[in-house]
């Protein structure tokens, strides 16, 4: 158990000092001024605090089992030889069997949670119960009682466990719409063992990207290795998020923690409950984010959307006709502005919902219809296709980039699935510096599309001199977009 080292401040012996003071002197001294708006958290724990439970997790481990093969061959030549047992093995008579395995709990760790239900659904975090043999939930009139694991989601780290019990405390959600950056906020929870701990602060930041399926709630409240888990409670006495994660490089608190939101939270216990699995959406693209350059020079305007750089074969985005290369702006009518909230729009779409999207392709907007398929564990990566030979190579255009590309054959378009472009044989200069390399596929310079090493030359012998030239490339089964800037 991990030593707790107590730090006593030097409080008393400065109110101590003050005392002694002349009368005189303690009446010349300025009154302090007063000091308005801050806030008070007594009736928010006293609210709150029966509604915030300890989680303890326990794991049954094998001890004193049965030896190996090995293990008993080494023994019997110790006791034959030597006439010991084996150096760290007890003594066993002769005619001893051998001890059948046993299990003993070890203790795995600590974290909390809180009651959403008088009937006993609490709710904290996947990774405390994770790996767990037993789950132990303790409330705050030291009542405790074993837990079943309802579910739990890794990719939203929430989880859902039932003890049973009735009539118990329950919080009261919020909206978190209505947080505001500055807010004050409370914690409850039990940091390095120690049950029913406050800590406040402020909200120090919303739509903080952390992870793929949720845009964390930052704030500056004291969180520590066993609030994961517990509540962060606005000044209404309503739960906002779930204590999940913190910044540090020592273990400790650093300043910086962070919750999942509660709306977040609540629609997957919903799911969780139900059916103890959370179903996702899934469209069957990769994707990246949209660079103020490249934004500029396709005509995006402001970089926002996400970057399609590869589609899955056979998924809905390839048969609602998206292309790599394509800018997805709109899903559903909503704005996509930033790459990450295409995965967290379409996960929190039920499969087999039929989806409006909108592309920005080749400096227009397309609108296409896609049909949701559910969210499978991730498959592993196909091999890169093979390179083949290539006809005659381009001529001065393609020099003056520092690129030496070729035309592709209709086996290397096969193999690598694409239906135009021509082939990088080399690559130098500017062409290097921005990162192009032998095999790559250039299938568009700007929003021109090209199918082979003629149109490439034209393509190039259009830009303006010594600006920036735009370039959809493809390597391996990703595409992305790259700018070339030649040397004046």
């Amino acid at each position: 158990m991990k030593k707790l080292t107590l730090v006593a401040l030097a409080v008393p012996m400065m109110l101590g000092a003050a005392l002694n003071l002349p009368v005189a002197a303690q009446a010349q001294a300025p009154a302090a001024p007063v000091v308005r708006g801050l806030p008070d958290f007594t009736d928010l724990v006293e609210q709150v605090g029966p509604a915030v439970v300890n989680i303890r997790t326990v794991e049954r481990v094998r001890a004193g089992g049965r030896s190996g093969p090995g293990d008993e061959e080494m023994q019997e030549f110790f006791r034959r030889f030597f006439g010991i047992p084996l150096p760290g093995t007890p003594r066993q008579g002769p005619r001893q069997e051998p001890q059948e395995p046993s299990e003993r709990e070890v203790p795995r760790g600590v974290g909390s949670g809180f009651i959403i239900s008088a009937d006993g659904f609490v709710m904290t975090n996947a990774h405390v119960v994770d790996g767990a043999d037993e789950v132990l939930v303790t409330l705050t009139d030291k009542r405790e009682f074993k837990a079943r694991i309802v579910g739990a989601d890794k990719r939203t780290d929430v989880a859902v466990v039932k003890i049973e019990a009735s009539g118990l405390p329950a919080v009261r959600i919020g909206d978190v719409s209505r947080l505001k950056v500055g807010e004050w906020v409370m914690a409850i929870g039990s940091p390095f063992g120690l049950e029913n701990t406050v800590t406040a602060g402020i909200v120090s930041a919303k739509q903080r990207d952390t992870g793929d399926y949720l845009p964390f709630i930052q704030t500056d409240v004291a969180v520590n290795p066993g609030n994961s888990g517990g509540p962060l409670i606005n000044m209404r006495g309503e739960v906002v998020g779930i204590n999940s994660q913190i910044y540090s490089r020592s273990g400790g608190f650093m300043g910086i923690s962070f919750a999942i939101p509660i709306d977040e939270a609540m629609r997957v216990s919903e799911q969780l409950r139900a059916s103890g699995r959370v179903t996702r959406g899934r469209i069957g693209v990769q994707i990246d984010q949209v660079s103020k350059d490249v934004a500029e020079s396709i005509g995006l305007g402001k970089p926002q959307g996400a970057l399609v750089r590869g589609v899955e074969s056979g998924s809905p985005a390839d048969k609602a006709g998206v292309e790599a290369g394509d800018i997805i702006t709109r899903f559903d009518g909503r704005a996509i502005e930033k790459a990450s909230d295409l995965p967290r729009l379409v996960g929190n779409t039920k499969p087999g919902t039929r989806s409006a999207l909108t592309v920005f392709r080749r400096g227009q907007t397309r609108d296409l219809s896609i049909t949701i398929a559910e969210l499978e564990p991730e498959q592993a990566a196909r091999r890169p296709a093979a390179r083949g030979s290539a006809p005659p190579k381009a001529g001065e255009a393609a020099q003056a980039l520092g690129l030496t590309v070729a035309e592709l054959t209709e086996a290397q378009k096969k193999e690598l699935k694409v239906r135009h472009g021509v082939r990088v044989e080399a690559a130098s200069d500017a062409g290097a510096r921005a990162g192009l390399r032998e095999g790559d596929v250039i299938l568009s310079i700007g929003n021109v599309e090209i199918r082979n090493v003629r149109e490439f030359e034209a393509a190039v012998a259009k830009t303006e001199r010594g600006k920036p030239v735009n370039m959809l490339v493809q390597r391996g089964e990703l595409v992305q977009f790259v700018l070339i800037r030649p040397s004046r």
